[in-house]
């Protein structure tokens, strides 16, 4: 992938204040790509992801609702995949533990929780439309090439 289909983060979309506690990382990647099939036997296709202007999912560990991270600053479907920026808060054991491993290197796969709405076939699964619930990020993604692009702060 050359430079120009990175996604990053973007200074100026910071919400005011931030975290409050003046720390935090943002980081942009990609939670879904298009068109490859993943571990699971599933393909998600363009469009699937539906309006996503102005939704709100909450950034979470390994998708464990329990151990929230920070917030989805930015979603986005562009000609590879589900596109994201999101900002991992300091405040809490999990979320600084995160921000060490990602400044490192040592992690970097995302994923995303979801319901169905509509699909064809089966292995591979196309998935067409999607209630997405939540982006992760995982330590060994179902999509490989569901990665951490960029990481800031």
């Amino acid at each position: 992938m050359d430079q120009s289909d990175r996604p990053s983060p973007d200074p100026s979309r910071r919400r005011e204040g931030g975290f409050g506690d003046g720390e935090g990382l943002r980081f942009a990647g990609y939670a879904a790509v298009f068109d490859a099939v993943d571990r699971g036997g599933d393909v998600v296709r363009r469009g699937a992801f539906g309006a996503l202007k102005g939704r709100q999912v909450p950034l979470l560990w390994q998708h464990r609702p329990d151990t929230p991270l920070g917030y989805v600053e930015t979603l986005a479907e562009d000609a590879r995949g589900l596109r994201v920026v999101a900002r991992v808060s300091g405040r809490t054991a999990a979320g600084r533990a995160a921000m060490a491993m990602l400044r490192e290197g040592a992690m970097g796969g995302l994923s995303f929780g979801y319901r169905v709405k509509a699909a064809r076939g089966a292995r591979p699964r196309e998935l067409l439309a999607l209630d997405l619930v939540e982006v992760s990020l995982v330590r060994a993604p179902m999509q490989p090439l569901a990665r951490v692009v960029a990481v800031e702060g």
